[in-house]
């Protein structure tokens, strides 16, 4: 079988995902002999993108064309697409071939793997970098695939990564199961500090999935991972697993800042800043600079700044308040553990809402699936205290952490 690199040319050069830091944690995706069994003489479907490289810098196709007899017979891509070139929220329906292999999109007309796309797949895998966000999508179409492999009577193998933001910190609600959707199908709170195959086997052990079926689940772990690992403590190089996702500095604060996208405020989109940047033009930066400062929030320092949002093909179409210049806010994580994202995003948008309530505006449909709840926006707009709900959040995280518990791997 010919090497896949040379068609992938878009992806990261070998020379991009070595690192100079000494390799400390071992990915799924290198102990892929170790767990050969699961695959020799079997017709595989890859479920992945541009992140699944091994620490080696080896494509994920390149690894399983050295198990003897295994097959890939079907590719699936996520949202951004196999090659991570299409913009968020771009819907993807044209299926293409990579050296003859059949790549199907699961972010467009379908978002499951139908059953003539599995009819020749003998083991489903799962390899795709996540982010530690409940609305990151890229765990729901694992949840997705899990259900249509286990219709299907297929092993679905998940090749364990870690969480780039640690898996100790846990934020946010749990999701309100009537605001379910691709940003958020279970009831998980918005940083949930698990890894992919936690959630996986999470998913699986609860009975979540529709219809309550069970995926015949196999986990091939992580080796040397801790809890209270921050990505850049690992040893492996941070491939951007989206286009707005450049680095672990705007990891740390998506959970929260994310939320913008459910309102009318630009999210740093169409700058090299997203999500570390935040504004409009009718933004009155010193008032609203004085007012977030003045909340001694914990980890993070506000300054003002003033951006230009432009439209960046492949990373921001026509973003918000494209090509005008926009007064706000720019974030600095000055103690990351200590740095709450997800209270630091609601009381922003608080402040932003009371402020300018003359151009301050809801996405409202989207801002309550991206909080899976309507109760921070009704009570934003009711001018209530938010410490009830914070108290309210840390009561349901002592649960979700009770009710993670059997499902850690680490």
């Amino acid at each position: 079988m010919k090497p896949f690199l040379p068609v992938l040319f878009i992806f990261l050069t070998l020379a991009s995902c070595q690192g100079k830091s000494e390799q400390t944690v071992v990915i799924g995706l290198d102990r892929v002999t170790e767990y050969r069994y699961l695959f020799e003489n079997k017709n595989l479907g890859i479920i992945a993108n541009h992140t699944a490289f091994n620490s080696r810098g080896e494509f994920i196709l390149n690894v399983f064309q050295n198990i003897p007899g295994a097959k890939i017979k079907a590719l699936f891509g996520p949202e951004h697409g196999f090659r991570g070139n299409y913009a968020a929220g771009k819907k993807i329906d044209e299926h293409s071939l990579l050296d003859s292999i059949p790549i199907y999109s699961l972010y467009g007309k379908d978002v499951k793997p139908t059953p003539e796309m599995l009819a020749n797949i003998d083991v489903l895998i799962f390899d795709i970098q996540d982010i530690g966000a409940r609305f990151y999508t890229y765990i729901w179409t694992m949840a997705l695939a899990m259900e249509a492999a286990a219709e299907q009577n297929i092993p679905f193998v998940v090749l364990d990564r870690p969480n780039p933001i640690n898996g100790k910190a846990i934020e946010g609600p749990l999701l309100d199961t009537a605001f379910a959707s691709f940003v958020g199908l279970f009831s998980i709170p918005v940083r949930h500090g698990m890894t992919a195959g936690e959630l996986a086997t999470m998913f699986n052990g609860e009975g979540w999935l529709k219809n309550s079926v069970r995926a015949k689940l196999q986990i091939v772990p992580m080796k040397n991972w801790q809890r209270s690992m921050w990505y850049d403590q690992t040893g492996l190089k941070f491939i951007a697993p989206s286009p707005n996702m450049p680095d672990l500095a705007t990891a740390t604060v998506y959970p929260g800042m994310c939320l913008l996208e459910g309102t009318n405020v630009s999210e740093g989109r169409g700058t090299e800043m997203p999500f570390l940047q935040f504004g409009a033009p009718w933004i009155k930066t010193a008032v609203l600079l004085k007012e977030l400062r003045a909340l001694n929030l914990p980890g993070v320092q506000f300054d003002s700044t003033v951006f230009r949002p432009q439209s960046i093909p492949g990373k921001a179409v026509h973003p918000k308040f494209e090509n005008q210049r926009c007064y706000g806010i720019r974030l600095r994580v000055t103690d990351r553990n200590a740095f709450r994202s997800f209270r630091t995003g609601v009381l922003v948008i608080k402040a932003l809402h009371d402020l300018h309530p003359e151009h301050f505006a809801w996405r409202a449909g989207h801002f309550d699936r991206l909080c899976g709840t309507d109760a921070v926006r009704l009570a934003i707009e009711k001018g209530e205290n938010l410490d009830v709900l914070f108290e309210q959040w840390e009561r349901e995280v002592e649960t979700f952490q009770k009710q993670r518990q059997p499902y850690l791997l680490y």
